[in-house]
């Protein structure tokens, strides 16, 4: 069996794509896979190190207001499909898989000019712009929330859920405590604004940090981001805590092991991003989420609404995020061991942990159909 996936720009379009690769390979003894994406895009750095066969096509997205540029990225994107009809024609692939980014568009608009069947996975409440279009060219639409099956034709869609990693589901166990040097027995906040970090974030945390300093029943894994890590240890010096003697206070620039932390979390504080949400979702954390207000057509507020009304987390807007404002959702989560536990229950509910199986399942009858 040969597939081509295509998705890049942001991690939450690669890392899905990742896990379905990874799925697809335990079940398939032969399987060929390329990877296409753009030469700028965070795929180029991070495919080939993962060991997977990778090709580019030239692509710039679109800038949201008209501008005299994006008539040349347009000219770009006709070549593009040019390009990607080649590199498709030259591959044979059996199925063409798309995850999200600009990317995508030529890829899958050459699989469907050329008869191959394809998919494409929506990760988001609010799908993108470049799925939207793809929708009319592709054989099966799999969503990762059921609020986005009626943004597609009803024929093509399935709710599948957001692949995740199989690491995620990792139990929680002392080895993961002693990995951040916390401690068993105490309720465990996770704090992270995704990879890059998020300032608003952070600086809100110095407030929280201080507040739980020296707590015997609470600790706090906050992941600062590789470039506000430095900025944020200065902010905490400031503001007189001393990180080495609160005991309960692990303050990291990255978290190598995400899993691994999510093991042990009874709360998190994240941003919205559809990979986290699912993550948090199949594990069945609770979280206060701070959706990141410049994401296209603001879906992570939508991503977040729809989690909260299902009663799995709290929802703080970046606008009005302060340390107090943490402070009073924390506390009152941690108050109350039934609120928690409800909120875990939910968070449970939406997730889906078998999401990669069922739609590499998907991708093999797409295979056996052509």
């Amino acid at each position: 069996m040969k597939i081509i996936v295509s998705g890049g720009g942001t991690g939450g379009h690669i890392y899905p794509a990742l896990t379905l690769i990874r799925t697809l390979q335990r079940k398939i003894s032969r399987l060929e896979v390329l990877y296409v994406g753009t030469h700028a895009g965070l795929e180029a750095d991070i495919v080939p190190k993962e060991g997977i066969p990778f090709e580019t096509v030239d692509l710039q997205g679109f800038k949201r207001s008209f501008t005299p540029e994006n008539l040349l990225r347009a000219a770009k994107a006709v070549r593009g499909i040019g390009s990607a009809v080649r590199l498709v024609r030259r591959f044979q692939p059996d199925v063409v898989i798309g995850t999200g980014g600009y990317v995508c568009g030529p890829v899958l608009m050459a699989a469907g000019l050329l008869g191959i069947p394809s998919l494409i996975q929506e990760q988001n409440v609010i799908p993108g712009i470049t799925n939207k279009i793809l929708a009319r060219f592709v054989t099966t639409i799999a969503t990762g929330c059921q609020e986005a099956n009626a943004a597609f034709p009803a024929a093509k869609v399935v709710f599948t859920g957001n692949p995740i990693r199989a690491e995620v589901m990792e139990p929680r166990s002392d080895a993961a405590y002693r990995a951040f040097d916390l401690e068993p027995g105490r309720k465990t906040i996770l704090v992270s604004g995704g990879s890059r970090g998020a300032r608003t974030i952070n600086r809100a945390m110095v407030d929280v940090l201080k507040h739980y300093a020296g707590r015997q029943d609470v600790q706090l894994l906050h992941a600062t981001g590789q470039g506000e890590y430095e900025d944020i240890c200065r902010r905490i010096r400031a503001a007189g805590i001393d990180l080495s003697k609160a005991g309960n206070l692990q303050v990291r620039p990255y978290l190598y092991n995400m899993p691994q932390a999510m093991s042990i979390a009874d709360l998190a504080v994240f941003r919205a991003g559809a990979t986290g949400l699912a993550e948090l979702t199949a594990k069945g954390i609770p979280a206060i989420l701070v959706p990141y207000p410049y994401a296209a057509e603001n879906h992570q507020e939508f991503n977040a609404r729809a989690v909260a009304r299902a009663g799995a987390a709290r929802v703080i807007l970046n606008k009005d995020l302060t340390g107090q404002a943490l402070i009073e959702n924390i506390d009152s989560m941690l108050s109350d061991e039934s609120i928690l536990a409800a909120m875990s229950e939910a968070s449970r509910a939406l997730g889906r942990p078998q999401a990669a199986e069922t739609i590499a399942e998907l991708i093999i009858e797409l295979a056996r159909s052509r």
